[in-house]
């Protein structure tokens, strides 16, 4: 009876926590988590978004309309030291678009070379739980 109670304390004591995190996203990429289309968010590896293991969930909102939100979790995080070392390795349409060019192009729009490579970067595998 002692072992069992142990275990499960044991356990309970060392269960790993799920968190919850929030993102917000322009409105091309939130409606294509909301649709299933994107199925890897990019982003810069910072102190945030280490926080975040797989298990998790995220719930992406389009701007600053928490109204449009969707909750995804986290099935998997693909680290790299480059945005293009990413890119290269997954098909563009897993991120939502066509061209790893535009995807490049794009994320350029939003994080300097400079954090990249302070940071490295990570793509987020989310698979969709609600609209």
């Amino acid at each position: 009876m002692q072992e069992t109670l142990f275990f499960y304390y044991f356990y309970a004591i060392n269960k790993p926590i799920m968190q919850q995190h929030q993102m917000k996203l322009a409105t091309k990429p939130y409606n294509n988590i909301a649709s299933g289309k994107k199925v890897i968010e990019s982003r810069l590896f910072d102190e945030k978004r280490q926080q975040i293991s797989i298990g998790d969930t995220i719930i992406f909102s389009e701007g600053d309309k928490l109204e449009n939100s969707v909750t995804t979790v986290v099935r998997g995080l693909l680290r790299y030291q480059t945005f293009m070392e990413l890119f290269a390795d997954h098909d563009p349409a897993l991120f939502g678009e066509e061209s790893r060019d535009f995807l490049l192009n794009q994320i350029k729009q939003f994080y300097s070379d400079e954090d990249e490579q302070k940071y490295g970067v990570v793509g987020i595998r989310i698979e969709l739980l609600t609209k």
